[in-house]
């Protein structure tokens, strides 16, 4: 499925009317369209004007759109990340029954939101969409519209040139010279010159779309209705004052005017009654100050004004009357379905759609996906929450883990476990100002401990690990979790808040042991970049691994990605690429890149690669031009741990981007470490991963000796 992103240019484009007429469009190809609002337009709590008429008109099964309030209350206080997961579970319900293509219209521009742009921007990535600009050609030279597509082009392409699926213009003045005017665009802009943001078409200003109702004026006005007439059918095309006698303005009275006079000129009063009852279908009579025609005047025209004419009166008089009309809002009522019918009909007869229907059938390479940031937090949450699992927190009073605990409780991403004395818990709650939820399950080590004695010396007896030494070590909130977790009390286990990653690691080594296959334990981390997540690994556990480690990494960083949406490109990364660099570091790469090739020939794999050469397209072009992982790289296997966790620091600080992780790999069981920096969304998606991971299998504990830990630390 491909998900198209509609977006304005600048305010007043007409930009739900053409992301519905683009619905209609793609659906005379015989496409199955979804629609979406993602955010609403504006504070009113009735129905969103798009999303109505999707439902209306066009009988889709759209989501109501997340209130704008909400929207910018999350802004104001930072929270993107979740407003974002908000709009990925819309898109998710609206495409629910399935479509061919996802239509997302974003948010209007206008003076009271600001943020809009940017926001539109993020919209689009997260929903891995192709974005359409709709502009318009009303109060705009040829050269500022071309410098307008072009700076929004920019904002809307992604870092590998995709992004942009073509521009709309509206509002084209009768007698547009179009030639003329792409010539001047094409010459301005060098996307529009390239072809990479092509036209879909130009909607000419159509006077008559605009019309509203005689009703519709009538609300708006908030005008005492005399006779209602055929007020819900005619259209008021234009207005006419009547400050002239009537053979000055006779020829004003045609289809669709609105005559506004006040009561006492009896003259334009019975003209247009005349006109009426010649069969010349007026808009309607309104009465301006208050006032009404002379008894006299009113029976003389009675046949006119008690039959299909709409005849009103509001107490201003006829020049503010005229003044306030001109300033009437333009939006479609909800009940005006013919207008908003006509209107849609219009745009799609206007849109060249053929080129982007074809682009929408034709699917994109066999499991291909940048999978953005939200959709992956958004997945990690759903499939945490379908996995249901109880997962261990050893460090059961520290402060990040008590609120992370709380919102995985409160969200059912898992059922977490506190170690620690249930009153310090509420202590540091108290002191936060959280509430424990009910659901949430505290266990004091001093009262569980003994019962872990007995196994714990059995699994270590190998070892010669006595009662006493097993209680002693069982003092350690992490061991005790362990022993928990190696006998399937839970079903895995965070630490690291306050822990290094050998106080985390060495336990689950000697007691929950590697997984059957897996020569080492190594580290990955879901870096949640702007566009796209990336998994760098190993960034915490084997200091400098060989070959032929450097290969298991790989491999098993690989799969993770996999197991998680993520299609693996996998670079090798060293400080040169290809055959520029050499030396023992260099020629390590490049055998664990062979080795990697060996055993697993359906990874898409390549190195030795810089790391520009391996993220950035167009430096990948050019350094490695025939590399099928260069400038497209997800998995980022780093030569030693000096590297990988200075970098994934480095950009997770720098870019302020989320690390998710270390999640550990080649375990019997899910264990997994916290940089001790982690913030509170860092530990919530790492129990979120460790619920997903323990649905992934896992066995009992084995008796052979545990591989000797690396020295690490996070």
């Amino acid at each position: 499925m491909k998900t198209l992103f509609i977006a304005p240019t600048r305010n007043g484009v007409g930009l739900s009317s053409t992301a519905l007429g683009l619905t209609r469009a793609l659906e005379r190809q015989g496409l199955k369209v979804a629609f979406l609002k993602p955010i609403a337009q504006t504070h009113e709590t009735s129905t969103d004007d798009s999303v109505h008429f999707a439902r209306t008109l066009a009988h889709l099964q759209t989501p109501d759109p997340i209130a704008l309030s909400d929207a910018e209350e999350q802004l104001s206080h930072g929270a993107e990340d979740e407003l974002m997961e908000g709009v990925i579970a819309l898109a998710r319900a609206a495409v629910g029954g399935g479509a061919d293509v996802l239509i997302a219209e974003g948010l209007a521009l206008n003076e009271r939101n600001v943020y809009a742009g940017a926001l539109n921007a993020s919209l689009a990535r997260n929903l891995e969409a192709e974005t359409v600009l709709v502009s318009s050609l009303a109060g705009v030279t040829p050269g500022a519209l071309a410098d307008e597509l072009e700076i929004a082009a920019q904002n809307y392409r992604r870092s590998d040139g995709s992004g942009l699926a073509g521009y709309v213009l509206n509002f084209a003045p009768a007698g547009l010279d179009f030639g003329s005017l792409m010539a001047e665009l094409r010459a301005r802009s060098r996307v529009l010159a390239s072809g990479e943001l092509p036209l879909l078409g130009v909607v000419a200003l159509s006077p008559g779309l605009g019309a509203p109702r005689t009703l519709d004026v009538a609300r708006y006005l908030k005008a005492e209705v005399l006779n209602e007439g055929e007020a819900k059918l005619r259209r008021v095309t234009s207005t006419v004052i009547t400050a002239r006698t009537v053979p000055k303005m006779a020829h004003l009275f045609v289809p669709g005017a609105l005559v506004i006079t006040p009561g006492d000129r009896e003259d334009v009063i019975m003209a247009a009654s005349l006109m009426h009852l010649s069969g010349v279908p007026l808009a309607g009579l309104l009465f301006s100050s208050g006032s009404a025609p002379e008894d006299s005047v009113e029976k003389l025209c009675r046949a006119a004004l008690s039959s299909s004419l709409p005849v009103m009166r509001v107490d201003t008089n006829s020049y503010n009357t005229a003044s306030a009309l001109s300033r009437m809002d333009a939006r479609v009522p909800h009940d005006d379905f013919e207008r908003m019918e006509r209107m849609l009909d219009f745009i799609a007869d206007r849109l060249d759609i053929v080129p982007l229907g074809a682009r929408i059938r034709t699917p994109g390479p066999s499991g291909e996906r940048r999978l953005p940031p939200s959709a992956f937090r958004y997945e990690l949450i759903q499939k945490s929450r379908a996995a249901g699992k109880r997962i261990v927190l050893p460090e059961g009073d520290e402060p990040r883990t008590i609120r992370a605990a709380i919102r995985c409780t409160e969200k059912e991403i898992a059922r977490c476990v506190l170690l620690a004395k249930p009153e310090r818990v509420r202590q540091v709650a108290e002191g936060q100002g959280l509430t424990l939820p009910a659901g949430l399950e505290i266990l004091d080590p001093d009262e569980i401990r003994g019962r872990y004695v007995g196994p714990m010396v059995e699994l270590r007896k190998s070892k010669g690990l006595t009662a006493p030494q097993a209680e002693a070590q069982l003092e350690d909130t992490v061991v005790l979790g362990t022993m928990m977790l190696a006998l399937g009390e839970v079903d895995g286990l965070v630490s690291g808040a306050v822990h290094t990653t050998a106080n985390t690691v060495r336990p689950a080594l000697q007691l929950i042991k590697t997984a059957p296959g897996a020569s080492l334990v190594s580290s990955v981390f879901f870096m949640l970049m702007p566009e796209q997540v990336l998994v760098y690994g190993d960034a915490a556990i084997n200091p400098n691994p060989n070959a032929e480690e450097l290969a298991d990494i790989a491999i098993q960083s690989a799969d993770s990605a996999l197991a998680f949406g993520i299609t693996p490109r996998v670079a090798m990364l060293s400080y040169s690429t290809g055959e520029s660099g050499a030396g023992a570091d260099v020629e390590k790469v490049k055998e664990a890149t062979r080795l990697v090739r060996g055993r697993r020939p359906d990874l898409m794999v390549d190195g030795p690669l810089q790391y520009d050469a391996a993220s950035v397209l167009s430096v990948g072009r050019q350094k490695a031009p025939d590399s099928p992982v260069a400038g497209r790289a997800t998995v980022f296997i780093f030569p030693d741990l000096n590297t990988g966790n200075t970098t994934y620091k480095a950009v997770q600080r720098s870019a302020g981007v989320v690390a998710v992780g270390p999640m550990l790999q080649g375990l019997r069981k899910p264990v997994n470490d916290l940089s001790r920096g982690a913030l509170v969304d860092d530990i919530v998606y790492t129990i979120a991963l460790t619920a997903i991971q323990a649905t992934q299998g896992g066995g009992a504990p084995v008796s052979p000796a545990a591989p000797a830990l690396p020295g690490a630390g996070s």
